[in-house]
């Protein structure tokens, strides 16, 4: 197999920002990220295509690989100490500081929207996201069943933790929510990371305004939707690699060659 030399230097990217993952779990998740720029699809099928083209494989062997990828926990055990399902909480701080590296050096605030977004009637994306120009980027998130009983603290106590210490002491922190996740002891976590509270919280009279936190359009949204349920929130990791991706790619789609 004669890699591209565009995707090779993407996974170059991706291995250095995630130096915790193994090269297996890099090499998936840099395919992916770029064959969804690529192709502007989340399509098993197109992606695999794009990909056995640009690198002379067949597109079987190709799609097959994609597929472990994102099922990677409930395949089949494989020989080889590597190949151990990622841990998508695990990639939490390194997509954050990876936005904070890609910031003006002069930035000292960064505005931070938490977000709870149903999809249909089968699941709640609880999500932690960097607000800029008019977009959310996720850093960190927990899908959790939309029908599922009990408090959602747990899951947003554990995503607060994946950030803590990611973000430069000096720095401004300004956390945004709506009044339909206001709860004192939400409060009470942003506070203790250090972080700035900016919450619309229940009572009317009480009410403060707060920054519109927008999800992507129908391309992202895509993630939600694709390959059924299994490997759903791992698949959730592209998003804000797709965004970063995007501003890395944008110079070289009319170079690259797909015949």
């Amino acid at each position: 197999m004669k890699l591209n030399q565009h995707l090779k230097d993407w996974k170059q990217i991706v291995s250095q920002k995630f130096r915790h993952l193994s090269l297996p779990q890099v090499s998936g998740l840099a395919t992916w990220s770029f064959g969804m720029v690529m192709t502007s699809s989340s399509s098993l099928t197109r992606v695999s295509h794009l990909i056995a083209k640009i690198n002379s494989e067949q597109e079987n062997t190709v799609r097959q690989r994609l597929k472990e990828w994102y099922k990677e926990g409930k395949a089949k055990a494989k020989k080889g100490n590597k190949r151990v399902s990622l841990e998508v909480k695990d990639c939490f701080a390194a997509l954050l500081r990876w936005i904070i590296d890609l910031l003006p050096s002069i930035t000292q605030e960064l505005p931070i929207a938490l977000d709870a977004t149903t999809i249909g009637q089968n699941f709640t994306v609880l999500s932690i996201n960097v607000l800029y120009q008019g977009c959310g980027i996720p850093v960190a998130w927990k899908v959790v069943k939309a029908t599922e009983k009990g408090s959602w603290k747990p899951h947003w106590q554990e995503l607060f933790q994946a950030l803590k210490n990611t973000v430069p002491m000096s720095w401004k922190v300004i956390v945004s929510a709506d009044r339909g996740l206001y709860a004192h002891w939400l409060y009470e976590e942003i506070v203790e990371l250090g972080w700035h509270p900016f919450l619309r919280i229940n009572q009317p009279t009480w009410s403060i305004s707060t920054a519109r936190f927008i999800f992507m359009g129908a391309k992202a949204q895509q993630l939600f939707l694709v390959l059924g349920q299994v490997g759903r929130e791992k698949l959730l990791v592209l998003k804000p690699i797709l965004l970063i991706a995007l501003f890395w790619l944008d110079g070289i789609m009319v170079a690259l060659t797909l015949g």
